[in-house]
């Protein structure tokens, strides 16, 4: 039977799995509309100004979703969570107000000028309030990077009676888990929104609608597709040298290593045991796992038999997440670098099969991301300060039908609310495609003057 701490994980993952969809979505289109923009106002072609106005759509609402879904984490963290406040809220709590006093309030200050300031504002002025916004998303992760990557690996702290004081704050903002996660992070954002726009042009050239847009975004999501996410291996591979370091457990269980070994191989696939402490089925590299995980071939991983049962992760969880998470990885790059192959051959246009590849894999950014979260955080367990405070101590002493009727309550919203309507709404924003803007419809404020040459009507 479910007790109360299980089904508050079980909740807490599934508002947190929704929720993490909005704000990543978010940052990628911010900084591809601030890109857009700028390009519009360096050149002066409408094309770019099309693009901003069709993705500032989805933008916004994709940003007010995030910000709704997000609220009900805040109050988890009292409710199911009163441990993890108590014991280290003096930490964590000054992390999220500065998260709300800086970054939430930048987005919330300049969003209104972002979405609602065509024509009413300078151009100027509206491109620096759209760069706030993308600077605001991506100080926001990076100060929820810093509170998830302590809860990790805690540092800069004194730990006295069960409480966690900070001790140095300087430290524990330059953790040294921080910086590889956070930038992983971004661009698992970028690349998950990268494969939407790509699949959105795709579509529109596969239906042949609104072409000069589509090929344009289509050439731009194509050449940014294929430079990061080759980029995103090589930080992936920081990350797991991190994580071998700091938490050779969680390695342990990515790898499917049962005893302390070395030339250790990477399984492709296996099915682990984790009653039997053993794996059926297995399929490897050798000496691949030991290459990654310590850059040598000999290289030697711990196992999870140095530690206790109840020190273990879910074994399976974390083992199937991360392959998931890698190889979702790899078709990203394969697909990306046979675009922008194509687009080298001036062929990029040719083949109606790649747009149908680009749509089937649309969902795979998001997807790899959210498994690589699954990773993370199930790696971690049983601890949810690593190696200080254990999950079950974590909880709030409540009753657990109250925990699952809350549950089945977020659950019904989320899935109709911000799963339904969401999407009917993005893909009504989809269908009826981008307006085709001329420059006469743009009203430059303040002494601004548009240009009616030839060159901004393409």
């Amino acid at each position: 039977m479910l007790d109360h701490v299980i089904l508050s994980r079980i909740q807490f993952a599934f508002t947190i799995t929704f929720h993490i969809l909005f704000p990543a979505f978010s940052i990628g289109l911010a900084s591809f509309i601030a890109l857009m923009e700028g390009l519009w106002l360096k050149t002066k072609k409408m094309i770019y100004y099309d693009i901003c106005r069709f993705f500032t759509k989805i933008f916004a609402l994709t940003f007010g979703v995030g910000v709704v879904s997000g609220i009900v984490m805040e109050f988890q963290v009292g409710t199911n969570w009163s441990g993890l406040s108590h014991t280290a809220g003096d930490i964590l709590g000054a992390l999220f107000t500065y998260e709300v006093m800086s970054a939430f309030f930048i987005e919330a200050g300049f969003l209104g000028v972002m979405l609602f300031g065509w024509n009413k504002v300078s151009k100027r002025l509206h491109f620096t309030a759209t760069c706030l916004v993308a600077v605001g998303v991506i100080i926001s992760a990076f100060l929820i990077l810093i509170a998830n990557t302590w809860m990790q690996h805690p540092v800069g702290f004194i730990y006295e009676n069960g409480n966690f004081t900070p001790d140095n704050w300087l430290l524990i903002l330059s953790n040294p888990m921080l910086y590889p996660r956070f930038f992983h992070m971004v661009l698992s954002a970028y690349l998950a929104t990268g494969c939407v726009i790509c699949a959105i042009s795709g579509y529109y050239l596969l239906i042949k609608k609104h072409d000069h847009f589509a090929k344009k975004v289509f050439k731009f999501g194509v050449i940014g597709m294929a430079i990061l996410a080759p980029t995103q291996l090589i930080v992936g591979d920081l990350v797991g040298l991190d994580v071998h370091h700091y938490q050779p457990i969680k390695s342990a269980a990515i790898e499917g290593v049962w005893n302390t070994s070395k030339e250790v191989p990477y399984l492709i696939f296996a099915i682990p045991d984790q009653k039997a402490e053993k794996n059926y089925y297995e399929i490897g590299i050798p000496y691949a796992a030991s290459l990654i995980n310590t850059h040598t071939f000999d290289g030697e991983l711990i196992g999870l038999k140095s530690v206790s049962k109840d020190d273990r992760p879910n074994v399976a969880m974390v083992f199937f997440s991360f392959r998931i998470m890698l190889y979702l990885g790899g078709l990203m790059i394969l697909v990306s670098l046979l675009s922008a192959y194509l687009l080298y051959r001036d062929k990029l246009y040719d083949y109606p099969l790649l747009y149908k590849l680009w749509i089937l894999i649309a969902p795979a950014g998001f997807v790899a991301m959210e498994c690589g979260w699954f990773t993370a955080e199930s790696g971690r367990q049983p601890w949810v300060v690593y190696e200080y405070l254990r999950t079950n101590l974590a909880a709030s002493n409540v009753n657990r039908y109250q925990v699952m009727a809350s549950f089945i309550v977020i659950f019904m919203v989320y899935v109709i609310i911000f799963g339904f309507f969401y999407f009917k709404y993005l893909f009504k924003t989809i269908k009826k495609g981008p307006k085709r803007f001329t420059d006469k419809e743009i009203n430059y404020p303040f002494g601004y003057l548009q240009s009616n040459s030839e060159e901004t009507k393409q």
